[in-house]
């Protein structure tokens, strides 16, 4: 059992409370922490095992081997997905200096980084060598959002286009970028096929690095941001209530649903490559549960954390309110997991779009609950402000 396992289990020890009791609010920001330490450490895991599959599919491309790579991809979403309810307060992960830009900018211009269908294939990164003569992982995150912010040159989604390629379809399909991309060749898109391997290959350590900032942050018996926020749990409490309120209004229900749901346009969807856009809205919503709940399911182990969540506390001051917002999380959660996949088609067909528009509508009033809620504590936020 390694460290971070030895630690998860003592604190489901630690926090193997009577539920009836009253909590404090210091209970609930130290199981918070485990939980944000805990899911970072998934997620550092799996980005891991990304970079693993994509040492091994560059080494010797193949076919199985790009396969390989996507699962590994679609694994790491995963996690991922659920460590964005510890958003949207200033963070290590979206602070001043917190690398978020370089983890999940979104909507990404595939022309900045590699050919596209059009005429014009050579403007971009990868088909540049005289412009950009060397690849690595500084000059990579050197390039992210240079210009503009659809100039991402880093992170999940610029790994997912060179996994999968453009979209291209009318209808149901992912993108069909072939594995001999990979391979050097005389045809147009396979002359730089080794610049494709570095650029891939160096965009999934910057990931792996920028992913270990964050969750060293975290870490328990640190002099870092962690030890900071549980030092002071009703400034950390409102942190805890405007990130959830506002990932679940403004940003999930606000710019990941309700544009490509409005726009109808697949541009606008959050895994455009991979059409992975129906498991990243499941996972966020996830996300919000495990904190409101104080409960954490290590992806990686049977390890789990358990313990005091928003819910507990809430429920000392308006048990009414705690037990609404719960049941609204929870059909949240359920009527996200009814939108079929992909989402791209989703957003055109009649009964797609009612299911969208129930769930947006529910994560919605997810985020103005905990806007009351939050007034039950004496402060306020707006959860539309992301």
């Amino acid at each position: 059992m390694n460290k971070a396992v030895t630690l998860l289990a003592a604190i489901v020890l630690l926090f193997s409370c009577n539920s009836e009791e009253k909590v404090s609010k210091e209970d609930i920001i130290e199981n918070y922490a485990q939980i944000v330490y805990a899911s970072y450490q998934d997620t550092y895991d799996q980005a891991e095992k990304l970079k693993q599959e994509i040492e091994v599919f560059i080494n010797e491309p193949s076919d199985d081997g790009l396969q390989a790579c996507k699962e590994a991809w679609l694994m790491a979403r995963e996690a991922y997905g659920q460590t964005e309810a510890f958003r949207f307060y200033g963070g290590p992960i979206d602070g001043e200096n917190g690398p978020e830009g370089q983890i999940n900018a979104w909507p990404l211009d595939e022309a900045y980084i590699d050919y596209v269908a059009s005429d014009n294939n050579n403007a971009n990164i990868i088909n540049s060598p005289e412009q950009y003569p060397e690849i690595n992982a500084e000059f990579i995150a050197s390039m992210n959002e240079k210009g503009s912010e659809t100039n991402v040159s880093s992170g999940y989604h610029a790994i997912e286009f060179l996994l999968w390629g453009q979209d291209l379809s009318d209808g149901a399909g992912a993108g069909q970028r072939p594995y001999t991309d990979y391979i050097p060749a005389d045809e147009a898109h396979r002359i730089h096929a080794e610049r494709r391997q570095t650029y891939l290959l160096e965009t999934a350590k910057l990931l792996l690095h920028d992913l270990n900032t964050v969750k060293q942050e975290w870490e328990p018996n640190q002099d870092n941001y962690r030890a900071e926020f549980t030092s002071n749990p009703e400034e950390s409490l409102k942190k805890i209530f405007s990130g959830l309120g506002k990932l679940s209004k403004g940003e999930l229900a606000g710019e990941r649903m309700f544009v490509a749901y409005d726009l109808k346009s697949k541009e606008d969807e959050h895994s455009c490559f991979s059409d992975n856009t129906h498991r990243d809205i499941i996972t966020n919503e996830k996300g919000i549960q495990n904190v409101y709940l104080g409960e954490y399911k290590m992806l990686n182990s049977d390890s789990t954390v358990n313990g005091p969540g928003v819910y507990h506390l809430l429920k000392s001051e308006d048990p009414e309110l705690a037990e609404n917002l719960k049941e609204t999380i929870a059909k949240g959660l359920a009527s996200s997991k009814k939108i079929e996949a992909p989402f791209d088609q989703q957003i055109k067909n009649p009964e797609g779009r009612k299911q969208i528009a129930a769930t947006i509508s529910l994560f919605r009033k997810q985020g103005d609950l905990f806007a009351v809620a939050a007034n039950k504590f004496g402060f306020k936020f707006d959860p539309e402000a992301i």
